[in-house]
């Protein structure tokens, strides 16, 4: 029995059924780039009283490993919409892009396609979008981009801050410089999914309040708001006097229903612990740039994220540094099947990375959201380990979907180096994954 089950009621209307006790109907209003469910998504339970359930996509490689290449390219036909529905832009790309999409492998890599006159800040959304808005941001031959962040940082104080209701960790901060946002250009809010709209409404609620302009886009792969939380919007840019436009890759309607209590999620065996693992630190300090320190780890975090604020000016000049650490990673490699692990919202450059480091390469990323287990084929979380995070011990981190024996080898990214001590119930739980080989890679330290 498939634990996910997906019946289709018409051309356009389809059912999930989540552990036999969540529906979720979903009718599909808009479909520009005839993408299927199946290519973007399957569908898990949240362990999370707000919201029952969690669209885990298949291509920001959060929740499931993806090909990285395929990451990129979600944000390059992002990208393309933006250009071509808003912008009004011939986009030649775009049947190039539609194509690779469609294809099992593809070796895509990021290009800059939209001219320098259309010049906007963007922002992508903490943890998950961080690395589809920096991805996204890369195809702008002049723009500006920052990600929101959870952290929090010594001797800084947010420029921005703003609330995300359902989610698990909630407060969102921005450290940037205020003529980054003190001005009256477009702002694009990159994240992976809406529901409700209400992130977006919160953020753009606090840019006006103190930088007002009138243009604002929201960008995601997924746009499931109802007539009502559509309504909000419309609402809002009559209230403020602006323009909100709306991007995604699929839209339409959801509808969920719970029809039974979710007991807690079985934890997987912890059995194959045999297999001897080999462990190596691998430093990539001198390849990136340091930038502020932490509140708790003094060690800084490095430039190039957009943490900060990064500029189109300094793509090339990223692109080369990632080139040439990949070189060095794949020095490292001694596997046939490699997964890169990002850290929480530190996912853009290990994706990156992952896409430069040769053939059978995956990535995906750590993450705070509690999900329920089941091994049933057609689920979401179908094996999961969980673990303090190292860089901050207060906080649960979960890797979802690895089996034991899949990957020969497992490279973990950290932005900043951390204790060894701290790494030790991390470790501990990846031994569950029969791996040859783990390689820690720290970029400051």
């Amino acid at each position: 029995m498939k634990d996910t089950q997906i019946s289709t009621l018409s051309k356009k209307t389809y059912t999930y059924t989540i552990l036999d006790k969540i529906n979720v109907d979903i009718e599909v209003t808009a479909n520009p780039y005839r993408l299927t469910l199946e290519e973007l998504f399957i569908m898990a339970a949240r362990i999370n009283k707000k919201r029952s359930f969690l669209f885990v996509s298949k291509v920001l490689g959060k929740h499931l490993p993806v090909q990285p290449q395929k990451g990129l390219l979600t944000a390059a036909l992002l990208a393309a919409r933006y250009a071509e529905s808003i912008k009004k832009l011939n986009c030649p790309l775009i049947e190039s892009l539609v194509h690779s999409f469609g294809q099992k492998e593809t070796d895509f890599q990021s290009v800059s396609f939209i001219p320098k006159f259309i010049n906007p800040v963007v922002i992508g959304f903490a943890e998950t979008a961080t690395s589809l808005g920096h991805a996204f941001f890369d195809c702008f031959e002049e723009a500006e981009y920052f990600h929101t962040t959870r952290e929090s940082l010594d001797n800084l104080i947010p420029s921005i801050t703003f609330e995300e209701e359902h989610s698990h960790a909630t407060s969102h901060r921005c450290y940037i410089p205020i003529d980054m946002i003190d001005n009256q250009r477009e702002i694009i809010l990159v994240d992976d999914e809406m529901t409700t709209g209400k992130t977006a409404i919160n953020i753009i609620l606090s840019i006006h309040s103190q930088f007002p302009r009138k243009d604002y886009t929201v960008v995601s792969i997924l746009d499931w708001r109802s007539e009502e939380n559509k309504q909000k919007f419309k609402q809002l840019e009559r209230t403020l006097g602006i323009h909100i436009n709306v991007v995604s890759l699929m839209s339409g309607k959801i509808h969920v229903n719970e029809i039974g209590m979710l007991q807690a999620s079985e934890k997987n065996p912890g059995a194959h612990i045999g297999l001897k693992t080999a462990m190596e630190v691998v430093s990539l300090s001198t390849y990136f740039e340091k930038e502020h320190a932490g509140t708790d780890n003094k060690i800084p975090y490095i430039k190039e994220t957009g943490r900060f604020g990064i500029k189109s000016i300094a793509n090339t000049a990223l692109n080369q540094k990632i080139n040439n650490a990949a070189v060095e990673l794949r020095l490292h490699r001694t596997g046939l099947k490699t997964l890169c692990l990002g850290t929480g919202e530190f996912m853009y450059i290990p994706m990156k990375l992952a896409a430069a480091m040769g053939e059978n390469v995956f990535y995906q990323s750590t993450t705070r959201s509690p999900i329920y287990i089941q091994d049933i084929d057609g689920y979401g979380a179908r094996h999961g380990i969980n673990f303090p995070n190292p860089e901050d011990q207060d906080v649960a981190n979960f890797v979802y979907n690895i089996p034991p024996g899949e990957y020969d080898e497992l490279f973990v990214f950290f932005e900043r180096e951390v204790e060894a001590e701290k790494l030790h119930p991390l470790l501990k739980q990846v031994e569950t994954l029969q791996l040859k080989s783990i390689k820690i890679v720290f970029f400051s330290g």
